[in-house]
């Protein structure tokens, strides 16, 4: 059976909730919340090296008991941390407890020095992948209800006669978190679910991670539909976007229902820790159920660009407000007569791709540091991590757009760099004060970058702490994430209309 003829599982809609150790009632509000909106599963991470987060079997039982009808997983459990015949008992005790309410979201650990620094196993990927495979084994040989013990003499696990059960209320599915070839092998071939995560398999490499997992399936002698295909949505409610995920309500409709019915995903989980989302994506959930047919998306946009920048979400972590975002000057509106040819609007679109990467490298940069608070990774191992990425190299006195344009395109161009600024101003005078203001924040958000830097530093001698760290990473957020809204919003559309690249 293809991809595209679906694999006829029911439609499952749930939630991917962040463990906080910090606000451990409103995860569990977030979970009652889940059901009480009509969405059928609560699903949490397991990263037991994480001191910031609620311990995930923990948790789970508590949201057990404080709901009624919802589902509940692990997404994913890490295993090299959770010994499978343990683990197998674990999900067979909640599950009796809950009248049938469990299933395994399971994986093969990512974050091997983290895993290592509490204890556990160093695996390399290939042998994580040997070990995932002996657990699922001995996980399914603990909720048997076959006589005799268990025996198992693996490279990885040995079990020498332990006793079986006990056995689950249902038929408790694995669903594995996998994303390169040998792991999808291994789904086709063992597990009842594949589990990814939109962030790293986008919907146009569905098709053929599906097609590894089917091919895997028919060689073992099984059908591909006896493989739930579940998918990880990262996303946001937009009334002015347009991409996959980043929209209205009404784009999301349209876009779970194609992938439903052209890559056969039937279980859709929404990472997120927002009440208003949580009851959003509800009501996206009944419209896919029910089939209706919807109205095209609606895209409004400012002017016959096409292209959206970025806003600016509002939020602030730090206490600290880096400059006046109320003094910022406003280039001249667009012309609603103007129309724009492909190469003008994707002059326009790069801006946004550029910041996106830049975001997306920020994400990173707030996650080295969780992990240095964990303990996972030493103090100079992220200093270096983070002088490697673009933002450290960047110079951002000749601007985030030409030298991370130079970067991804061609080569560090300093030339170009210096004269990209100018040469919109000499092509549209009336955005000098937008570009003068632009100059000065690329000035500030160097100086953040160095409080960052210096911040790690005075962690490293003793001379600060985490709180410094996370004030100055909160402080970069801040600066950053504002900086690239306002600069997307003023420059977009100058770019496309006046080609400057």
């Amino acid at each position: 059976m293809s991809a595209g003829t679906g694999y006829g599982h029911d439609l499952v809609f749930g939630t991917f909730l962040t463990p906080t150790a910090a606000q451990p009632d409103r995860v569990v509000g977030l979970a009652q919340l889940t059901e009480q909106v009509g969405l059928d599963l609560v699903t949490v991470q397991d990263h037991p090296y994480q001191s910031a987060f609620l311990d995930t079997w923990t948790l789970l039982s508590v949201i057990a008991a404080k709901t009624e009808h919802v589902r509940v997983s692990p997404n994913v459990a890490n295993l090299p941390l959770r010994p499978p015949v343990v683990l197998a008992r674990s999900v067979a005790s909640l599950d009796l407890l809950t009248g049938g309410r469990v299933d395994l979201g399971l994986g093969a650990g990512g974050f091997r020095d983290a895993i290592a620094a509490v204890g556990g196993p160093r695996l390399t990927p290939g042998e994580s992948i040997e070990a995932l495979e002996e657990a699922i084994t001995l996980m399914r040989a603990v909720w048997s209800n076959e006589r005799g013990g268990i025996k198992l003499d693996g490279k990885h696990y040995q079990v020498a006669g332990a006793k079986r059960g006990p056995v689950p209320a249902h038929n408790v599915e694995i669903w594995l978190g996998a994303a390169k070839p040998r792991m999808l092998r291994l789904t086709g071939r063992l597990a009842d679910g594949w589990l990814p995560s939109s962030g790293w398999a986008g919907p146009d490499e569905l098709t053929a991670m599906n097609a590894i997992i089917d091919d895997a399936a028919l060689k073992a002698g099984r059908k591909p539909s006896d493989i739930r295909r579940l998918y990880n949505l990262m996303g946001q409610f937009d009334a002015m976007g347009n991409g996959f995920l980043q929209g209205p309500e009404e784009l999301w409709i349209e876009q779970l229902t194609d992938l439903n019915r052209h890559q056969g995903i039937s279980t859709f989980i929404l990472a997120t820790d927002s009440p208003e989302d949580i009851r959003r994506f509800a009501e996206v959930a009944a419209a896919v159920r029910e089939g209706r047919p919807q109205s095209p998306p609606a895209q409004p946009t400012p002017d016959a660009l096409g292209v959206i920048p970025t806003p600016d979400d509002g939020v602030r972590r730090s206490s600290v407000a880096p400059w006046d975002e109320s003094e910022r000057p406003t280039g001249p509106a667009p012309d609603p007569q103007r129309t724009y040819t492909p190469r003008e609007r994707a002059n326009g679109q790069h801006l946004i791709d550029v910041h996106d990467h830049l975001r997306a490298e920020l994400d990173q940069v707030r996650d080295l540091v969780e992990q240095v608070a964990a303990g996972t990774i030493d103090i100079g191992r992220a200093r270096s991590e983070i002088n490697t990425m673009t933002m450290r190299q960047n110079n951002w006195t000749l601007g985030v757009y030409c030298e991370s344009y130079c970067r991804l395109v061609t080569t560090h161009h300093s030339l170009e760099d210096a004269a990209m600024f100018p040469r919109l101003k000499q092509a549209d005078p009336r955005l000098a004060p937008v570009v003068d203001r632009l100059e000065l924040e690329h000035r500030t958000i160097h100086d953040v970058l160095e409080g960052v830097d210096q911040a790690l530093v005075a962690l490293v001698d003793g001379s600060g702490d985490l709180d410094g760290l996370r004030a100055a990473v909160d402080l970069l957020s801040d600066t950053l994430l504002s900086h690239l809204s306002y600069e997307e919003r003023e420059l977009v559309e100058p770019l496309a209309r006046l080609n400057v690249m």
